[in-house]
């Protein structure tokens, strides 16, 4: 017995099992299967955005009862979508609520026609929707239409993906930047792996705000709080790679990836406004840390003044969960080193 147990381990697949031949296999596979979902997640999302509801604000005193139906119905029809009517009492409760991103656009009358006010810092493919099909049909209807955009884009940010492309950098860099420490940095304590982490993403942040707008000008930021924006995103996704370090070892990239580029970034609403995402991922993106970090960066850019506390409250929320778990079960960690001895030197 003891002698077909040695010829089993002797075996072929003993060998293979063995040998390092086997995790390389697991990864050539894990990374074929992330490359598939990653290219099906984007494309799902941003191929072929198609809105489902688009809020939009009437004044309390519209073209006609009768007008405003058609030119409604006719909008609905040619996107292929509903336009959810909120109606307020003045033009300037109308435009508050742009102003706290809770419309998309403003109907209100004017003369024999309407004025539709489209808002392109709210979402810039909902903008050119609108601002293409309202005349189209406006003229099919007997209804003038004349479409303003009411708050444009900055100019060094025509498609609006600036700001998507900064949290992109801040969601991955954070993540692969924890990645480095563990690799390059394995003998770090947990108070030590918090406070590098800490540093890499105030640094980090600074670094990507210092660049946009300073050395290439391509947006007007206001430096402090997008800056705060980008260090807590970074720190935030750290800390999820630290967390999925500690409970799945070696293999906590495939949660971390996951999590926040397969899922996380199609879903913000950075790079196609959330009217225009499949209705799952419009809804799931804003409890994701890069959804949150999008809405905080969006709206402290466009919209300053009315800035929410919801995305921060889901960043703050992953990291102190991240933290917590990774406190707690420290000992799970493959990092560190015994108390009181010193870093290894490499």
């Amino acid at each position: 017995m003891a002698t077909e147990g040695r010829t089993e381990e002797r075996g072929p697949w003993a060998r293979f099992r063995h040998s390092p031949f086997l995790p390389a296999t697991v990864i050539v596979l894990i990374v074929a299967a992330a490359a598939g979902l990653f290219a099906g997640s984007y494309t799902y999302a941003m191929a072929n955005p198609t809105p489902h509801r688009i809020p939009t604000a009437v004044t309390s005193r519209p073209v006609s009862q009768e007008k405003q139906l058609k030119f409604v119905e006719g909008m609905e029809s040619a996107l292929d979508t509903s336009l959810e009517l909120l109606r307020y009492d003045s033009y300037a409760a109308a435009r508050n609520a742009v102003d706290q991103q809770q419309v998309f656009a403003v109907l209100w009358p004017h003369g024999n026609g309407a004025m539709l006010d489209v808002s392109g810092a709210s979402g810039a493919t909902v903008a050119q929707l609108l601002a293409e099909t309202a005349p189209k049909v406006g003229a099919a209807t007997g209804v003038p239409v004349t479409v303003t955009d009411i708050k444009p884009l900055q100019s060094g940010d025509p498609r609006g993906l600036a700001l998507f492309y900064i949290t992109l950098a801040a969601v991955i860099l954070g993540f692969v930047g924890a990645i480095q420490l563990n690799v390059n940095a394995r003998d770090l304590n947990p108070p030590e792996r918090i406070a590098f982490i800490l540093a890499l993403a105030a640094l980090g942040g600074f670094a990507i705000c210092a660049v946009v707008d300073w050395v290439l000008g391509a947006l007007r930021l206001p430096f402090a709080e997008s800056w705060f924006i980008l260090a807590l995103t970074m720190f935030t996704t750290g800390m999820v790679f630290t967390m999925f370090n500690t409970l799945f070892g070696r293999w906590a990239m495939i949660p971390t990836w996951g999590l926040m580029v397969i899922l996380g970034n199609p879903s913000s609403g950075g790079a196609v406004s959330w009217p225009l995402l499949p209705s799952p991922l419009g809804v799931i993106g804003r409890w994701l840390p890069p959804g949150a970090s999008v809405n905080a960066q969006h709206t402290a850019v466009y919209f300053g003044g009315h800035q929410h506390v919801f995305p921060f409250a889901v960043l703050a929320v992953w990291a102190a969960v991240s933290t917590a778990v990774f406190w707690v079960w420290r000992h799970r960690h493959p990092g560190g080193r015994e108390p009181g001895r010193l870093p290894a030197a490499a």
